[in-house]
């Protein structure tokens, strides 16, 4: 998947490298240029700080990085949830459902992303629909997970 989001980061014209950077710094976004933390061993997480990062391309502006300010905040989170949303879409979920997943780690293994990141994604999915989210043929309960055949 990580190659996958860098190859769409070059369709955007974007220029990602990865950098020796702090350790509280996982990667960062300007002006059409992805800087990644190189210290970071996994691919996965890579991933998931890359689609962050290509959710503020499409979805800020400005520089955001005080993040005391609520404007800031606000932009920080639409990025995530742009990222949630492209790394864990609903229909990534059901399609694991099918496929036989038993719990978050095969989830998080299956869409190739960390535990974690699936963990905050499920939240944010909890707080936009609530404790349920129906489908034609789904329903979907967030916490726990769980997915039940209409």
């Amino acid at each position: 998947m990580y190659e996958k989001l860098l190859r769409e980061t070059e369709h955007h014209e974007i220029d990602t490298y990865e950098k020796p950077m702090s350790e509280k710094i996982k990667g960062l976004y300007s002006d059409k240029v992805v800087l990644i933390n190189q210290n970071i061993d996994s691919n996965v997480e890579k991933t998931c700080i890359l689609a962050e990062e290509l959710g503020h391309y499409h979805t800020s502006s400005g520089n955001i990085l005080d993040q005391k300010k609520l404007i800031n905040r606000k932009q920080e989170k639409k990025a995530r949830n742009w990222a949630y949303k492209r790394l864990v879409p609903i229909s990534k979920i059901i399609k694991a459902y099918n496929s036989g997943i038993k719990n978050n780690y095969e989830l998080a293994s299956f869409l190739g992303v960390t535990e974690e990141f699936l963990v905050e994604a499920l939240i944010r999915y909890k707080e936009k629909y609530g404790l349920t989210y129906e489908t034609e043929q789904f329903i979907i309960s967030f916490e726990p997970l769980i997915i039940k055949q209409k």
